[in-house]
């Protein structure tokens, strides 16, 4: 989103939306005026009322006047219209992407910030400031589950959440897979935990280790403590996870050299949950992990998934293959102009 638009938006949230709205309004008219209301309102997709509210408070500021033949732009109107075409072209094209990404990928919506992850660390602030908002419009009031990844974008993304998640709610963070492999800071459990701190939730922990057999896995399944969190994890109200390159994932995980090697014979491109996927979304491998499965997503009203930079787009691509229809995909341009561009 362009920083202008941030900060509007700071001040005044409904703002941007309604300016944009009456920018679009003047702009058509400016285009085809004189044009009557009901041609208008089919148009732009409103009823006559609300376009009359509309095109009522623009002639009260004097940027269009009414002829017998419709309405017109006036000189005013077109400074407005000159003066602003630039900042609302730059708002209007990213908007415009949101909806093609959405489309493109399958799924409910899609949020972009501005930039390249890869290049400035510091978009991934940005992203976490709309998971934050995202987690603020869709969650409602009273109890929430919610499942966390780990990595190196959940922790950013961890510390950008705020109490304003939490007014109104009762919130529990949990891991959403176990894992206990990686570097501590960057863990599920650890996340989780941030997470909760600062929206003022609490939180469970689920401490099983990263590579360990289907076999090894069923006498840990018996112990109440984890059948208790892994309950939670299985019923959770939202997921908030990232998507990772599937190479650079299983080297941190410190997988096996030969689970390398075949990762990469099969081209492997993308990593979610513990799913390895190739370029056509195939699954090539799958981690043994207790917790949330890819077919648990499907139920959940909340899937928020956030992953940017352009090195992450084939990643993204592969996995949304996957990805239930109510997904929010928060990324940012340099990953979302390639994949639209694919």
């Amino acid at each position: 989103m362009h920083q202008e638009f941030e900060w509007i938006e700071k001040i005044a949230p409904d703002m941007v939306e309604t300016m944009v709205q009456r920018f679009l309004i003047l702009r058509y008219i400016s285009w085809m005026g004189p044009i009557g209301r009901r041609v208008l309102s089919q148009e732009f997709g409103l009823t006559e009322r609300v376009l009359r509210t509309e095109t009522d408070f623009l002639r009260g500021q004097a940027l269009i006047a009414s002829t017998r033949s419709g309405m017109i732009i006036t000189g005013k109107g077109q400074d407005v219209i000159q003066g602003l075409r630039e900042l609302m072209d730059q708002f209007a094209d990213i908007r415009h992407q949101e909806v093609e990404l959405s489309k493109r990928l399958g799924i409910e919506k899609c949020l972009i910030v501005a930039g390249d992850s890869d290049k400035q660390p510091s978009v991934i602030e940005e992203m976490g400031k709309l998971v934050d908002e995202s987690l603020v419009d869709i969650l409602p009031s009273g109890r929430n589950v919610i499942a966390v990844m780990g990595g190196i974008t959940m922790a950013v993304i961890a510390k950008a959440l705020t109490k304003r998640v939490g007014e109104n709610r009762d919130l529990l963070f949990v891991p959403a897979r176990g894992g206990v492999g990686e570097a501590v800071d960057i863990q599920a459990n650890t996340v989780s935990s941030q997470m909760a701190i600062h929206t003022g939730g609490q939180h469970r922990a689920l401490y099983v280790p990263e590579q360990l057999s289907e076999e090894a896995f069923e006498p840990l399944l018996k112990e109440p403590a984890i059948q208790k969190v892994i309950g939670l994890i299985r019923n959770s109200d939202a997921v908030i996870h990232s998507v990772g390159d599937a190479i650079r994932m299983a080297e941190r995980r410190d997988m096996p050299t030969s689970v390398i090697e075949m990762l990469k014979k099969k081209h492997a491109v993308g990593e979610a949950f513990g799913y390895f996927f190739d370029e056509l979304g195939s699954v090539v491998y799958k981690i043994p992990r207790v917790g949330l499965q890819l077919e648990d997503l499907t139920d959940m009203e909340c899937v928020l998934a956030v992953a940017g930079g352009a090195s992450k787009a084939k990643a993204i691509i592969a996995y949304m293959k996957h990805a239930p229809q109510q997904t929010c995909l928060i990324t940012d341009e340099g990953a979302a102009n390639l994949i639209l561009k694919k």
